[in-house]
C-alpha cells in the first residue's frame, strides 16, 4: 500500500501561495490546492465586499458604550468559559499559542494564555472589545467558525489579508442551551509552527464550555445522556435541563444529536414526554431513589425505538463518581415497566377511555387491558 505523507511546512506554504495566486489575483478556482473549501468561500465573500488582500487591517475596538453592553450581554458566557480558559491557557503555554473567546458577532470578550504584549500582532487581537469578525478582519478562524458553524484550522496565508499572514489558529463555535450559536473559542499563535492538532483541543474545550452553560441555566432536573455502550460522567454526555413540570429549558449539542426531537432553534416549547417514550415523572423518581438519595441511572426509550442510558440529577445534586463512571452500578429500568407506566399515563389522560388511549398509543385495546391487569375501565 502506498503511504501518502503529509506535506512539509515549506510545501504547505507553497500550496497556500498557489491558491492565493489563483483566487485572489487570477480569479480562478482552487480545486485541490486548499484542504478546506470554506477558505475559498470566505475569500470570495471578502472580494465580493470590496476588500483587497493588501489593505491595512484596523482591528477596531467597540465604543465604550457598546463595549459595556457587550460585556453585560455576554456575562454568563464569560463566567461559564473562564475555568475552561484558565486550564486551556496553562495547557498551551509552552506552544506560544493563546486562547480567545468571542461572542456570536466575533467581538473578543475574554482571553487567556501566554500573550506577549510586546508583540503588537498579539496585543491587537487580544484586547477585550476588538472586532475580529470576517467583515472586520477578513478570513480568520474566528470569522470562519462563526460563519460555517464548524471547527476550523487556518494557517498563515490562508487568512485573506496579507497583514494577517503571521497568524495560525484553530476555532470552534459555541452553542448555547437554546441551540443557537453563542460565540466561539479560538487558539492563535503568532509566527509559530503549524499545529493542526489544536483543532481537536479547541473542540474538546468548546464542549466543556457548552456544558458549563447548561449547568449555569436554572433547572429542576438535569439529565445526563449517552448510548448504553458509554459510561456517563464526561463531556461527551448529552445534557438536558428540565423545569419541575418536565418542560425543556435547554440542551447541549450532544443531546440534540442523540434526541431527534431536540431541534436547534425550534420556537415551540418542548416537553420531556415528546423526547422520551415514558412518563417524565419517572425521571424525577429515579433522581430521588437509591441509597441515601444517590440518583439511579436508567435506560430511557426514544420514540424511534432506540434507547439511551440516562442519569437524572435534581437541582444541586451531584452523583457519586462510581455512579457516573460505571454503567454496572446503575441498573436499567425494565422495558416492560416503562411501557406499562406509559400505558397507564395514556389511560389517565383519556379519563379511563381505553379505546382512546389505545388509539393514541397505536396498540390494541386488548394490549392495554393485558398490561394493566384488567384494571382499566
Amino acid at each position: 500500500m502506498l503511504t501518502v505523507l503529509p506535506p512539509s511546512p515549506d510545501q504547505r506554504l507553497q500550496q497556500i501561495a498557489h491558491a492565493r495566486q489563483a483566487v485572489l489575483q487570477e480569479g480562478r478556482g482552487v480545486s485541490g490546492l486548499l484542504d478546506q473549501p470554506w477558505i475559498e468561500r470566505s475569500w470570495q465573500r471578502c472580494l465580493a465586499s470590496g476588500k483587497t488582500p493588501d489593505q491595512q487591517v484596523g482591528f477596531d475596538l467597540l465604543s465604550p458604550q457598546s463595549l459595556r453592553r457587550t460585556e453585560e450581554a455576554n456575562h454568563v458566557l464569560v463566567q461559564a468559559a473562564r475555568p475552561v480558559l484558565e486550564k486551556l491557557g496553562a495547557a498551551i503555554a509552552s506552544t506560544r499559542y493563546f486562547a480567545i473567546l468571542t461572542n456570536a458577532q466575533g467581538v473578543v470578550v475574554d482571553v487567556n494564555g501566554a500573550i506577549d504584549r510586546r508583540d503588537r500582532r498579539a496585543d491587537l487581537i487580544t484586547r477585550i472589545g476588538v472586532d475580529l469578525s470576517e467583515n472586520s478582519v477578513g478570513t480568520t478562524a474566528i470569522g470562519a467558525a462563526l460563519t460555517e458553524l464548524q471547527p476550523v484550522w487556518l494557517h498563515r496565508g490562508e487568512h485573506f489579508f496579507n497583514a494577517n499572514a503571521a497568524y495560525s489558529c484553530a476555532g470552534a463555535p459555541l452553542f448555547g442551551p437554546d441551540g443557537q450559536c453563542a460565540g466561539m473559542l479560538d487558539l492563535t499563535g503568532v509566527d509559530t509552527v503549524e499545529r493542526p492538532e489544536l483543532k481537536h483541543l479547541v473542540v474538546q474545550s468548546a464542549r466543556s464550555i457548552e456544558n458549563a452553560l447548561i449547568h449555569s441555566r436554572p433547572h429542576e432536573l438535569l439529565i445526563r445522556l449517552n448510548w448504553s455502550s458509554h459510561s456517563l460522567g464526561d463531556d461527551m454526555d448529552g445534557l438536558i435541563g428540565l423545569d419541575s413540570d418536565g418542560w425543556v429549558l435547554g440542551a447541549n449539542p450532544a443531546a440534540r444529536q442523540m434526541v431527534p426531537a431536540l431541534q436547534a432553534g425550534s420556537p415551540a416549547a418542548l416537553h420531556c414526554s415528546e423526547l422520551f417514550a415514558m412518563p417524565y415523572e419517572m425521571l424525577f423518581d429515579a433522581a430521588k431513589s437509591g441509597t441515601l438519595g444517590d440518583p439511579q441511572a436508567i435506560d430511557v426509550p426514544l420514540w424511534s425505538g432506540l434507547r439511551l442510558h440516562a442519569l437524572p440529577l435534581l437541582r444541586g445534586q451531584v452523583a457519586a463518581p462510581a455512579r457516573l463512571g460505571s454503567r454496572a452500578a446503575a441498573p436499567a429500568l425494565p422495558l416492560k415497566e416503562v411501557e406499562t407506566a406509559l400505558i397507564r399515563k395514556a389511560v389517565n389522560e383519556a379519563k379511563g377511555n381505553v379505546m382512546k388511549a389505545a388509539r393514541a398509543l397505536g396498540i390494541s385495546r386488548a394490549t392495554v387491558y393485558r398490561r394493566l391487569g384488567g384494571k382499566a375501565k
